[in-house]
């Protein structure tokens, strides 16, 4: 963790897999939401029916580029103030800002290390 004390909490990312884990969950929010048009919820459900059927290209890099590019258009494609809704509860934003722990010169223990066999 960078040791930037006006860093806010909401704004750490997990990484690569945390983001595909986050964008997966907000598609689900997304189709549950009663709020996004019927007509959208099509789009990922084709994607995931593309991965039934018979592959014309033989390679999981084409059900890959499928799926994800499927799951994107449905995110854009719905209204921008109900993802944000989503992605606002999904991100778990906490008040406050980052702090390093402050470390009491008392509580800390000096030894020394010795192999003994």
């Amino acid at each position: 963790m960078p040791k930037d004390p006006k860093r806010s909490l909401s704004s750490y990312r997990g990484g690569f897999f945390s983001d595909i884990s986050n964008h997966i969950k907000l598609v689900i929010r997304l189709m549950a939401d009663r709020r996004v048009n019927p007509v959208l919820k099509i789009i990922p459900i084709g994607t995931l029916a593309y991965l039934v059927i018979p592959d014309l290209i033989i390679g999981p890099f084409d059900d890959a580029a499928i799926v994800g590019l499927g799951l994107y258009m449905f995110v854009e494609f719905c209204p921008p103030e109900i993802v944000a809704e989503h992605r606002a509860a999904l991100e778990g934003t906490l008040p406050g800002e980052w702090r390093d722990p402050q470390i009491d010169e008392e509580d800390v223990v000096d030894g020394e290390f010795r192999d003994e066999p």
